[in-house]
């Protein structure tokens, strides 16, 4: 015959039942790490040991200063490349800037030398250096085959240093008939200057001179009445092709 047990509501349980209950919520408890007041000592002690060995074996310490290193190493090699990144970016700020700077000079000795050969092109002085003109140009008289003076004269006792007034090539270097010893130079600008009754001629043809330079020696060589510098300026190197040169070296910068 079988026998049933009463299930009423009010019925205890077993003492294996509650046993096992309580087995059961205390494992629970020490899974959770609550371990304490609730179980007995003894069966907290019992269950110490393995709960602690429970969290050394998951490896979570180990796991963390794993991570820590990680972060440490990755910021470091963060903080290298930033500074890799810093570095070249300054350095190719200062070559940017040297090649800006080289640039600048390379155009500033450009424009400096620009400017010397504009000024070297351009500079006219006198003839004569502190003199004053003595004879004046178209004035009348026998003296002069044409019926007037073609040049201007230049006072200067013989053997006075005789300057080209600017740029050019030695077209005429020579005995000139009434000019005497004289040169004739063609100007940078397509001009023409001639320097007559000289004691002595210091270029040769096709020679190229430049403003300032000494050409020769004044003197009294051809028809003259005296020592001096004859000066003309000419459109052409020929006799006739005279301009004003007075006109003529004050366009030029000049003062006579």
């Amino acid at each position: 015959m079988a026998f049933t047990r009463a299930t009423g509501k009010h019925r205890r349980p077993s003492a294996m039942s509650r046993k096992g209950t309580n087995i059961a919520g205390i494992a629970t408890l020490a899974t959770a790490g609550v371990v304490g007041t609730l179980a007995s000592p003894a069966l907290a002690a019992e269950h110490a040991a393995p709960a602690a060995a429970s969290v050394e074996d998951t490896g979570l310490t180990q796991a963390i200063v794993i991570g820590d290193s990680l972060a440490d190493r990755i910021g470091a090699q963060a903080a290298a490349q930033q500074h890799a990144a810093d570095k070249a970016r300054a350095a190719a700020e200062a070559k940017r800037k040297a090649e800006a700077r080289a640039k600048e000079e390379r155009a500033a000795k450009e424009r400096a030398a620009r400017e010397a050969e504009r000024k070297r092109l351009n500079t006219f002085v006198a003839p004569i250096a502190d003199s004053y003109v003595s004879t004046g140009y178209k004035t009348g008289g026998s003296l002069w085959s044409s019926g007037s003076h073609t040049g201007i004269d230049f006072h200067a006792d013989s053997g006075t240093v005789v300057h080209a007034v600017g740029l050019g090539t030695v077209v005429e270097a020579g005995w000139g008939g009434a000019y005497g010893n004289n040169i004739v130079i063609r100007m940078n600008d397509g001009t023409y200057t001639q320097y007559g009754h000289l004691s002595s001629i210091g270029v040769s043809v096709g020679q190229s001179v430049e403003p300032g330079q000494q050409i020769g020696l004044s003197g009294d060589t051809g028809n003259t009445t005296g020592p001096h510098l004859h000066f003309e300026a000419r459109t052409a190197a020929t006799y006739g092709s005279d301009i004003d040169p007075v006109a003529y070296l004050r366009a030029h910068g000049v003062s006579v």
